[in-house]
């Protein structure tokens, strides 16, 4: 279906795909196949972290039982019989430090993203449902500097990213992985980037909780035969919204950029689309506007 789609809330689509044109587009968003949606979400930040590989090469090895000396015993089987089940070894476990430009390990990942907030940025910082901290976005590799770049062991160093619902700022920490000194520290106003599985989750959330949810829990009654009472229900995506990017802003969403926004996607698990895309929430105001 071409063209600009103009739909109620709670509207389901009985197509497998939607395309959208206009000024009022979701932000870096894309609807995947139902058939391939994947319909669970895994709650680190934002990022799926990869993980390098074994330290030392080794392969698993299966289990053979006693080793053959040569010797025949008479235990009445046939000669011809099948050898008994083998049991494969667990793989080894990974280092807890990768070697120059392999991604971040578990063991990293852990360790950097305690390095990078200090118990006073902690304490004073909220997250996404508005409790204390800061709500953790990514971790990744640091680029190397320019003149690292033909060094035979760099610096490993690792970019952590949060946003501090407190004051609408993005928080990224640089940190030495070998050190875990932190080199650097940037705080910016009006940068957003993608919501991570948990914001978009609590996005949602706060449409259930709103009289503007009614269309999107109705749709759900009439599709699945029973209520919707938690975002568990669905399967969510959702992008930034910014006021800057609109043509036509509702007063409740003015803020957007500054606060940090979201337009949600939603699908039932195992099921079809449902159209929420007229809904934007305000996660730092923790309030719900339509658009269109």
């Amino acid at each position: 279906m071409n063209g600009t789609v103009r739909r109620h809330l709670g509207k389901v689509l009985a197509g497998t795909a939607i395309a959208v044109t206009g000024t009022a587009l979701m932000i870096g968003v894309t609807l995947p196949d139902p058939a391939g949606a994947d319909d669970t979400q895994r709650g680190r930040a934002g990022t799926a972290a990869a993980t390098g590989p074994a330290p030392d090469g080794r392969s698993a090895q299966g289990d053979r039982g006693a080793q053959d000396d040569g010797s025949a015993q008479d235990d009445g089987t046939a000669a011809g019989r099948a050898p008994e089940p083998g049991v494969v070894e667990d793989a080894p476990a990974e280092d807890e430090r990768g070697i120059g430009r392999d991604p971040l390990t578990d063991g990293e990942l852990e360790r950097v993203e305690k390095l990078a907030l200090s118990p006073a940025r902690f304490a004073a910082g909220r997250d996404v449902e508005g409790d204390r901290g800061l709500q953790h976005l990514t971790t990744n590799l640091s680029e190397m500097q320019p003149s690292e770049v033909d060094d035979a062991a760099p610096p490993r160093r690792a970019e952590v990213s949060y946003y501090d619902y407190r004051s609408d700022e993005l928080v990224t920490r640089t940190v030495d992985l070998a050190t875990g000194e932190v080199e650097r520290t940037s705080v910016l106003k009006g940068v957003q980037p993608s919501p991570t599985p948990r914001e978009n989750r609590e996005a949602t959330e706060l449409i259930l909780a709103s009289p503007l949810g009614e269309g999107l829990k109705k749709d759900y009654q009439d599709a699945m035969g029973k209520p919707l009472t938690s975002a568990d229900q669905l399967w969510v995506n959702g992008g930034i919204y910014r006021a800057d990017r609109e043509e036509r802003v509702p007063r409740a969403l003015a803020k957007c950029g500054a606060h940090r926004c979201v337009r949600v996607t939603s699908k039932v698990k195992n099921g079809p689309w449902i159209d929420t895309r007229d809904l934007v929430v305000d996660l730092s105001a923790r309030t719900v506007g339509r658009i269109g």
